[in-house]
């Protein structure tokens, strides 16, 4: 009976685990489980991406809500699979928004060109989800870099989230755009000016915030990226290559 309470107990502690990791980075989850708390941390450099559709409130009146809810979790999940494959971290989902970002809880230097990749694969993949699909989704899509404080909120259910005001301007970059467009702030353009072909919008007018410089990105500078590929190499020792 022990041996059997033993095992039963096991599986229990390894559901919650599972849990633990489908809602928090893996190593929160450590420093959760050791100290029963995460410290919050500030990140000097990271890019946040925020999503929403168009003409959602129509949509939700029209549409039976068991299949809103089956539109929102497939294209969710096609999202999912993108942030994973670039790196990012998914933050939450609110109605209609699907917010993520790159350069946290693990810093990384290309954090704005990682999440530009997968803002293209977003606006790809819903364009090709439209070619057959019976409701056609038009998403606008917004990025913006800077410094933030992440941690952890809540004792029953738990939330990775960030804070400042890096986070209220990536949103406006979102609710500015344009439906089927990746809308970056000025700060990100000089980020990835090199690897991206992006239009200049002007100085657009946002709330609480005045003018700021907008970017439509357009595509990958592919000469570009070549040309940085050739500078490693010649940079690298021969030793090391080949």
């Amino acid at each position: 009976m022990v041996r059997e309470r033993t095992k039963e107990l096991e599986i229990e502690k390894n559901k919650a685990d599972s849990l633990l990791h489908n809602i928090l980075p893996s190593s929160l989850v450590n420093e959760l489980k050791l100290n029963s708390k995460v410290k919050p941390r500030r990140f000097n450099s990271i890019s946040i991406l925020f999503t929403d559709f168009k003409a959602f409130t129509y949509t939700t009146s029209v549409l039976p809500p068991e299949e809103l809810v089956n539109e929102l979790n497939d294209i969710f999940k096609s999202f999912d699979s993108i942030i994973d494959k670039y790196g990012l971290e998914k933050l939450k989902t609110i109605g209609d928004s699907y917010m993520a970002a790159c350069g946290i809880p693990n810093e990384v230097e290309d954090h704005a060109i990682k999440i530009v990749y997968a803002a293209i694969d977003f606006q790809r993949m819903i364009k090709e989800r439209n070619k057959t699909a019976a409701i056609k989704w038009e998403m606008r899509l917004g990025i913006h870099s800077g410094s933030v404080v992440a941690g952890v909120v809540g004792t029953k259910k738990f939330t990775y989230d960030i804070w400042g005001d890096t986070v209220n301007i990536a949103s406006r970059m979102e609710s500015s755009g344009e439906p089927g467009e990746i809308n970056i702030s000025g700060y990100t353009y000089m980020l990835v000016r090199d690897y991206f072909d992006c239009e200049y919008r002007g100085k657009v007018a946002t709330k609480g915030k005045g003018g700021i410089d907008m970017y439509f990105v357009k595509g990958i500078n592919r000469d570009n990226i070549l040309l940085q590929k050739k500078r490693v190499v010649q940079r690298t020792p021969l030793k090391q290559i080949g």
